[in-house]
C-alpha cells in the first residue's frame, strides 16, 4: 500500500524567471497536485534568498487556496520565533475561516535565514529558546483556550488549525512527542538524524487531543522525467544553482565553474544534503521512493520536486503520482 504523498514547494525562482512567474508556477503546481492525488502542499518560510519566493507563507497560501478547491495547504513551515504566536494564530485562523478543513500549520524554530537578516527581522538570538512555550501559546489561541488572560485571536479562536512540528534534529522529535503532535522531518536537506529522530519520536509519543498515535512525515527529493538523461541534467542544474545559493552566495558562476566546485571537497555537504533523492524515469523513481518509505518508517512522504523549471516540476509531480500512487 503506497504512503500518502505531499509536496513541499519553495516557489523557486529560476535565473531567467520573474517572481511573478514563479508564483504563477506555484499555483499551477498546487493544481497539478490536486488532480494527481497528492494530500497537501506546504510552503516554507525563507528570507533574503533571491531564488525562493515563499517568504510570506500565509499570503501565498491564501492565493493558492483561492485558485484550488480541495487540496490541503499549509506551512512547512512558519519559523515561529520570527513572529508572535498571536499574529500567526490570527493569520492562520483567517485562512482556516476562509478555507475550512484545508489549512495546516507546520512550525519550526530555525531562523530560515542568515544572521544579518535575523536582525532585520527583529529576531533576538535567544528567541528559539521559547519555542516550546510559543507553540503552546499558539495552540491555546487556536483552540479558544488562551494562555494569556484577556487575549484571544480574532479570527483564529476555536478554529483549531492542526499543528505540526518540523525538525532536523532530536529537539523537534522530543517536542512533537511530548505535545502529541505530528512530526515532519527535513530529510530532504538534513538527512543525518532521520532514523534516530523518528525512533525517538515514536518511542516517546504521548497521545493528545489532536493525535492519538504517532504520525511521521519524511521529506524526500525527486526529479522525475520521461528520460533518464534529462532527469540527470535537471538534477545537475539544481546542484549548480546551489553552489551560488549556499556555497558562495552572491557569486556568479559559469556552468563549468560550478561543476568544478561540485567536484571539490568543498561541496561535500551539498551532496550530503541530497542523500535522500530519486532522479530518473518513473520506474527508477518509484523504486527509490518505495525503498525510502520503508526505510524511514514514515506515515507520509513530503516530496520536494527539485527540477529547476516550473514545467519540469509539473511533469515530475505528474510522473511520480502516476508511478507511485496508482
Amino acid at each position: 500500500m503506497p504512503l500518502p504523498l505531499s509536496i513541499l514547494d519553495l516557489a523557486t525562482v529560476a535565473r531567467d524567471q520573474t517572481v511573478a512567474e514563479s508564483l504563477a508556477g506555484t499555483v499551477a503546481l498546487a493544481r497539478q497536485a490536486e488532480t494527481s492525488g497528492y494530500s497537501r502542499v506546504w510552503y516554507a518560510e525563507h528570507h533574503n534568498m533571491a531564488g525562493i519566493a515563499s517568504s510570506a507563507t500565509s499570503v501565498l497560501i491564501a492565493h493558492v487556496a483561492a485558485h484550488t478547491s480541495s487540496i490541503r495547504l499549509g506551512s512547512g513551515g512558519v519559523m515561529l520565533p520570527n513572529h508572535s504566536p498571536l499574529t500567526i494564530a490570527e493569520q492562520y485562523g483567517t485562512l482556516a475561516t476562509l478555507h475550512p478543513g484545508r489549512i495546516d500549520l507546520g512550525l519550526g524554530r530555525a531562523p530560515g535565514t542568515d544572521q544579518n537578516t535575523m536582525r532585520a527581522l527583529r529576531r533576538d538570538v535567544t528567541s528559539a529558546d521559547s519555542f516550546p512555550d510559543d507553540v503552546l501559546e499558539l495552540q491555546g489561541y487556536l483552540r479558544g483556550q488562551s494562555r494569556i488572560p484577556g487575549v484571544d485571536a480574532y479570527p483564529g479562536k476555536g478554529t483549531d488549525v492542526p499543528l505540526y512540528i518540523l525538525g532536523s534534529s532530536l529537539f523537534g522529535a522530543r517536542l512533537a512527542a511530548a505535545l502529541g503532535l505530528p512530526y515532519a522531518f527535513a530529510s530532504h536537506f538534513a538527512p543525518a538524524a532521520l532514523h534516530e529522530a523518528v525512533a525517538l519520536y515514536r518511542s516517546s509519543f504521548q497521545p493528545s487531543d489532536q493525535l492519538a498515535e504517532p504520525y511521521v512525515i519524511a521529506a524526500y527529493n525527486v526529479v522525475a522525467a520521461d528520460d533518464q538523461a534529462d532527469a540527470e541534467r535537471q538534477a545537475q542544474e539544481v546542484m549548480r544553482s546551489r553552489v551560488a545559493l549556499i556555497l558562495r552566495p552572491g557569486t556568479e558562476y559559469t556552468d563549468e565553474q560550478a561543476d568544478a566546485l561540485l567536484r571539490s571537497p568543498q561541496a561535500g555537504h551539498l551532496h550530503q544534503m541530497m542523500t535522500y533523492s530519486a532522479v530518473g524515469t518513473p520506474d527508477v523513481v518509484r523504486e527509490k521512493v518505495t525503498a525510502f518509505a520503508e526505510e524511514s518508517r514514515a506515515d507520509e512522504l513530503m516530496i520536494a520536486h527539485q527540477s529547476p523549471r516550473v514545467e519540469q516540476r509539473l511533469r515530475s509531480a505528474e510522473l511520480l503520482a502516476e508511478a507511485y500512487l496508482t
